[in-house]
Order: C-alpha cells, then structure tokens, then sequence
C-alpha cells in the first residue's frame, strides 16, 4: 500500500503501556455494551480480550519493517496519541513523526 501511495515514509506507533490502555478500552466497551450487570460484562470483556490478543504486534511490526525495507521505506516509531476516533490518532502520528524528523 505504501508503493501505491508512493509514501514517504511508514509510520508505526511505538506501544508503551498497551495492556492498560487495552484493559481500560474493553471496559469501558463492556459497560457501555452491558450496563449493570458486572458479570456479563466480565464474560464480555473475556470473550472481547481473547479475540484482540490474538495477533502479534511485534510480528507484524518486523513483517513490516521487513517489507519497507526491500522498497527502501523507512519506518519510524512513534508514541501514540491517546485519542477516540482511528483517523485522528493516524493524523497525530503523522504530524508527531514529521515534526520529530525537522528537529536537528
């Protein structure tokens, strides 16, 4: 995709404190998709837990690298912004790692 678009560059957020963020996520999913009844929402949050830790991200991460390599991409690693909408946190990404690269 990165070819297609002709990107400059690919830009990965680096995922420090992902288990809380992730914990904090699915309960908040849970409540809101289950409100008032704390034990369906533990079996929710359960069933939600197993099928997002089903992949590896460090193993798509090196799948990536790995490819924007053969193109000659970089690939810079960047912290991720704690915002709700995907396309906003992508933004961010973008901008954080651009302004990161106009620092000397």
């Amino acid at each position: 995709m990165a070819i297609a678009y002709q990107a400059g560059s690919i830009v990965l957020p680096a995922l420090t404190n992902i288990r809380e963020i992730v914990e904090s996520e699915i309960k908040v999913r849970a409540e809101a998709k289950i409100p008032g009844c704390i034990e369906a929402q533990k079996q929710y949050a359960k069933e939600y837990r197993m099928s997002i830790h089903r992949w590896s991200h460090a193993r798509l991460k090196d799948s990536i690298q790995s490819q924007a390599a053969q193109h000659n991409i970089p690939v810079e690693i960047v912290k991720q912004p704690i915002l709700l909408q995907p396309v906003s946190i992508a933004a961010e990404m973008a901008k954080i790692a651009y302004e990161q690269r106009c620092v000397p």
